[in-house]
């Protein structure tokens, strides 16, 4: 599901929530794999400060592997980034962002 150049453009702004519906932030920049020309990340800002509480200092953002969206529309949805974050966590015992 990887989108055209016009709708990489139109991906910055938008609103990333997760599948259960939580907001987790707003998108501010792609990162790029310029061999392949696929999207890789989301960089995120306008964290919700609930979900990144004492991964991430205030005024810093986070980068979502794109293998993480599900949908995108008017607004992106992402597996449960809670969930993710916790699994990853017990794994290698330190927080993963």
């Amino acid at each position: 599901m990887q989108p055209t150049p016009d709708e990489i453009t139109s991906l910055v702004g938008r609103e990333v929530y997760s599948n259960n519906g939580v907001f987790v932030g707003e998108v501010e920049d792609v990162r790029l794999d310029i061999e392949s020309r696929a999207v890789t990340g989301l960089a995120l800002t306008e964290l919700n400060v609930e979900l990144f509480r004492n991964r991430v200092q205030s005024g810093e953002g986070v980068i979502v592997p794109y293998r993480w969206v599900r949908a995108v529309g008017d607004v992106i949805l992402i597996n449960d980034v809670i969930e993710r974050l916790e699994s990853d966590e017990e794994e290698s015992g330190e927080a993963v962002v």
